[in-house]
């Protein structure tokens, strides 16, 4: 009995943390982590103290490597830098004189790119988006759980897919779509879109009046990516078909003008969120800048969207096309065919529920009505929400300029819960409309409005599908990876060109520009501001231009990859308001794409890196597009 109390009495001793809670725990702790990539690993640890930095180590079945410990008293975390794991496999991370440990799984890191590279790959391939965003989630998952099929099957279902809108911000995004297809639906049965399209064959009385028209309005609906790509695709539709423009083409200009336009605008509501990643890292650096004038230098240097915007204008001013892009606008004209033979559109609008009732009068009213109040509702929205939260965050000031008080109240606005109210009011609008003309009885209008709804459903499937694969990104550092197989590259000179191709890459992996800022912003402006300083032979003027471009060009690449992927929700959104073939979407647009981010690259972040002017690269930018256009694009006869 006696040794039993001894036993007893030496087993708490040994196991006091654990009995009084102070277990450490490891935060942050990944799903799995990448080889040869270096993680910063933290430990909370309440009482922490130089005691419990000794016997830390990684350990493998055959390996035992100690590692480096820090203290932070003030956090009480115990900081492990810079730990890396030479292979893949099962590790222990073991604190020996803590009594504590916890298993880390490794996976090679090439295997990180695989999901996305196999999903847009195969998506490109075989024309079939869901089956190919299905097979990189499924093949993502299975490297999450040891490599078992089975189980990565179950997961992708109740994990990701399953879970993928669960987010209040994509759930909104959700029903706004689905709640602006209802609407559409209802203005379309009630002879609104067709009275719209005669009212504006007068303006927009041929192909390139139409095109310039369709690329006017993407410009001036500039304070949301997801309401000009919503609003701007389903009004000019109707129009563009009749001009005999191709869906693709339509899908393109649409496309081109909503992120670019969202991504400089100094009213939006991209910037709340850009400001605030820009404004954290000056606080790192201790730098005493005003993060909305930095951005606001920035925007000479955001070569991507000023040329893309640049190419949609002439490519609808010369009425000239390249590549596939103009075998679809031939096949248009020349066929009369808006889609391809074989085409799946994502949204079906050419369903019998929504065309006009039978005898109806083509008011253009009852679809301009519905339509403005989605834009009032939507401004006057932001502006109440922006107003609030800034002012309960403390944001505003007297002493503050016009232009900055408009732009923080904007970028505070709760933009998701306000493209749900705006969708939902235009489509009551609409009803109203129809009821009390007598166009449609109350059944009538809700069919529509449910048709108008289920034309959106197989863009809504796509959407889930692209966020799962998203946050299967995230799980294996997808970003990470491409951020280490670049560190080899970085030259003061080179930084804009390295974080460009950078953000390209990461976005069109992961079909998120936000994420891709989220990423980059961090770790590309210490760089921008530190490294140039520490080459004497760089001036003060270099400096500043390899600063703000730096700051630039993740914005520009993270909208260049957006523009590119098949899994990013704008181009998504894009194929769906303008009811085209998500892939041909993708295909047509992929080499406009590509040459204004060639034309930025070059013409813009490599001569910017060595010392021209902003001015002089959006000059010969400019000079590059005409000519491209004008000498190397085919007019469609």
């Amino acid at each position: 009995m006696r040794f039993f109390r001894i036993f007893l009495i030496l087993f708490l001793i040994l196991n006091l943390n654990l009995l009084f809670g102070q277990s450490p725990t490891l935060e942050n702790k990944k799903v799995v982590y990448l080889s040869h990539l270096k993680y910063d690993l933290i430990l909370s640890l309440a009482g922490a103290d130089s005691s419990s930095l000794s016997e830390i180590y990684l350990e493998t079945a055959n390996t035992r490597v100690p590692l480096n410990a820090k203290l932070d008293s003030a956090t009480q975390k115990i900081i492990l830098p810079a730990v890396s794991f030479p292979q893949s496999g099962h590790y222990r991370l073991v604190a020996k004189n803590l009594n504590w440990q916890t298993e880390l799984k490794v996976i090679p890191n090439w295997l990180s790119i695989l999901p996305p590279f196999v999903a847009i790959v195969f998506a490109m391939l075989f024309r079939q988006v869901i089956i190919s965003l299905f097979f990189g989630i499924w093949l993502g998952v299975t490297f999450l759980f040891d490599y078992n099929p089975f189980s990565g099957f179950l997961n992708t279902l109740t994990e990701y897919i399953g879970k993928a809108p669960t987010d209040p911000e994509r759930m909104a995004i959700l029903i706004f779509s689905l709640a602006l297809g209802g609407m559409v639906g209802v203005i379309s049965r009630s002879g609104g879109t067709m009275g719209i399209v005669h009212s504006l064959r007068r303006f927009a009385s041929n192909r390139r009046k139409g095109q310039l028209a369709t690329w006017l309005m993407g410009v001036l609906i500039f304070f949301d990516d997801y309401a000009n790509t919503l609003i701007v695709g389903n009004t000019m539709r109707p129009l563009t078909d009749r001009l005999k423009i191709s869906r693709e083409k339509l899908s393109y200009l649409v496309d081109s003008t909503a992120a670019p336009v969202a991504t400089m605008a100094i009213i939006s509501t991209w910037i709340g969120y850009q400001l605030s990643l820009m404004n954290d890292s000056f606080q790192t650096l201790n730098l005493d800048l005003n993060a909305y004038i930095v951005f606001i230098k920035t925007i000479p240097y955001n070569f991507y969207p000023i040329f893309s915007l640049m190419f949609g204008f002439f490519i609808a001013f010369f009425n000239r096309d390249l590549f596939s892009m103009y075998r679809a606008e031939k096949r248009c004209v020349t066929k009369g065919t808006v889609l391809r033979e074989g085409a799946v559109p994502l949204a079906d609008l050419e369903n019998s529920e929504l065309k006009p009732k039978e005898g109806v009068p083509l008011r253009w009213y009852n679809a301009l009505i519905p339509i403005l109040v989605v834009i009032i509702t939507t401004l006057s929205g932001l502006w109440f929400t922006g107003y609030y939260n800034a002012s309960a965050q403390g944001l505003l000031s007297e002493n503050m300029s016009g232009l900055r008080y408009v732009s923080l109240v904007v970028g505070s606005a709760d933009s998701f819960s306000v493209l749900m109210w705006a969708s939902f009011s235009g489509g009551i609008v609409a009803i109203v409309l129809a009821l009390v003309q007598r166009i449609l009885n109350l059944d009538q209008t809700l069919q529509a409005w449910v048709g108008g709804v289920k034309a959106m459903v197989m863009a809504a499937i796509i959407l889930t599908l692209a966020w799962a694969i998203g946050n299967i990104c995230t799980d294996l550092q997808t970003a990470n990876y491409v951020i280490y197989l670049t560190r080899d590259f970085l030259s003061p000179h080179l930084i804009p060109v390295i974080a460009f191709i950078s953000a390209g890459i990461i976005a069109l992996s992961t079909g998120t520009s936000w994420g891709t800022m989220a990423i980059l912003i961090p770790i590309v402006i210490p760089m921008a501001y530190q490294l140039p300083k520490l080459d004497p032979t760089i001036s003060p003027l270099l400096q500043d231009h390899i600063f703000l471009s730096s700051i630039a060009s993740i914005l520009a690449g993270a909208t260049f990859g957006d523009h590119c992927s098949p899994i990013s929700d704008t181009t998504i959104m894009s194929s769906m308001a303008t009811g085209a073939d998500h892939v041909d979407h993708v295909r047509t647009q992929l080499p406009y794409a590509l040459i204004s981010a060639l034309i930025s690259l070059i013409a813009g972040y490599l001569l910017i890196g060595y010392g021209a002017s902003p001015w002089l690269s959006l000059f010969i930018g400019l000079i590059l597009i005409i000519l491209i256009i004008r000498f190397l694009g085919k007019k469609v006869e």
